[in-house]
């Protein structure tokens, strides 16, 4: 009875065991083909872009937040207390030299002057007299003399009001543009009350920044800096004039004051701008897009085009010391020599050693050999 079914599960266990042998070996088979027909098959290709490394002049630059500064700016203030009579301050107005801004009430001085005048006018014609009375020695040289004295105290006298009067009128001392001011005709005005401020109107103006002292060792009078205003793009060179004497203690900065030639293309006085100051000497490095460089666990690399043994272009990772951007370029100080290709869009699908194809533009071919000067920002 036990005979048949222990014949029965060897039967069983067998044709198990005969299935799976041939399983694996139809998987073999299929594997195998696989491969053979994968071998067959063209290694596929990635596209890139590419740049070449151009040797440029390298200029290390600091940023610095300056002021506008005009070459003449003054705050206006009445030297002598007195009743506005006349106002001509209109904010925003260019006005010349000379330009009367505020006239005081001088009626009081007006007066006196006219019986100052009088007197001086009796007292030239007594000393006249007395010196012909002198030459028919009518009168002693002692009342020519008073006499002069007199007349010469009464002219002071002339002289002094003149001056109080035009003390009371104060004129622009420059061609200037006026602020904003709070005056009118008829208010009283106290000794040195504020007026209105005046920004001179020049062909040029001054920036004043500061840098740090390690900075400023190397800055000398007639260096050039480029002023930039906010939210502008393209800068306007300025000329050092000078270089302060003195480190503040505080903040171990130097203050630095540069002319632009051309004012017209810069802010109003008082606007904040920024200054890229030179460091140092130029120096010659190595430029490519910012596109080509890659960040990895090993810090940045770049993937080269170069050509195989058997005549493939392929990709190689090359790792680089970055110094600086510079605009759209970055600029390599070490690990990439001028000359060399390297995967400037598409880089992100290559791996070592990866096959390439390369599809330059026409255009791309003028863009890779400009050569300009390229300054970095530390």
């Amino acid at each position: 009875m036990k005979s048949p079914q222990w014949i029965g599960s060897l039967l069983l266990v067998g044709a198990v065991i005969v299935s799976g042998v041939l399983l694996s070996a139809w998987k073999q088979s299929s594997i195998a083909e696989s491969d053979a027909a994968a071998a067959n098959q063209p290694e596929p290709a990635e596209s890139v872009v590419t740049a070449v490394a151009r040797e440029h002049e390298h200029i290390r630059t600091t940023t610095s937040i300056g002021t506008v500064v005009a070459l003449r700016s003054i705050t206006v203030r009445n030297e002598l207390p007195g009743t506005v009579r006349q106002v001509s301050l209109e904010p925003g107005k260019i006005v010349e030299a000379g330009t009367v801004l505020v006239a005081l009430d001088v009626s009081v001085e007006e007066a006196d002057l006219q019986a100052l005048q009088a007197q001086a006018e009796l007292a030239r014609t007594q000393f006249a007299r007395m010196q012909r009375m002198s030459q028919h020695r009518a009168a002693s040289e002692m009342e020519v003399d008073t006499a002069r004295a007199e007349q010469e105290v009464v002219q002071a006298q002339v002289a002094r009001i003149k001056a109080v009067i035009n003390r009371k009128i104060i004129r622009a001392p420059f061609r200037a543009r006026i602020g904003i001011s709070d005056v009118h005709p008829g208010q009283y005005l106290n000794e040195g009350a504020l007026l209105t401020t005046l920004q001179g109107v020049d062909d040029s103006t001054y920036v004043d920044f500061t840098v740090a002292q390690q900075v400023a060792a190397s800055l000398h009078a007639g260096n050039k800096v480029d002023v930039f205003a906010s939210g502008d793009t393209t800068g306007v060179k300025a000329e050092i004039l000078a270089i302060d004497a003195r480190v503040d203690p505080t903040t171990r900065n130097t203050a630095v004051r540069a002319k632009i030639k051309n004012s017209a293309q810069t802010p109003a006085p008082g606007a904040s701008v920024r200054v890229q100051v030179p460091v140092g000497t130029p120096l010659m490095a190595t430029a490519i897009p910012a596109s080509a460089v890659r960040k990895g666990p090993a810090g940045d690399h770049v993937f080269v085009v170069v050509t195989d043994d058997k005549g493939k272009t392929r990709a190689r990772l090359r790792e680089v010391v970055v110094d600086a951007m510079a605009g759209d370029d970055v600029v390599i100080t070490k690990g990439l020599e001028p000359g060399e290709q390297v995967a400037a869009s598409g880089s992100f699908k290559l791996r070592e050693a990866a096959l390439v194809a390369v599809t330059n533009p026409p255009e791309s071919v003028a863009l890779n050999s400009a050569k300009k000067p390229i300054a970095t920002t530390m």
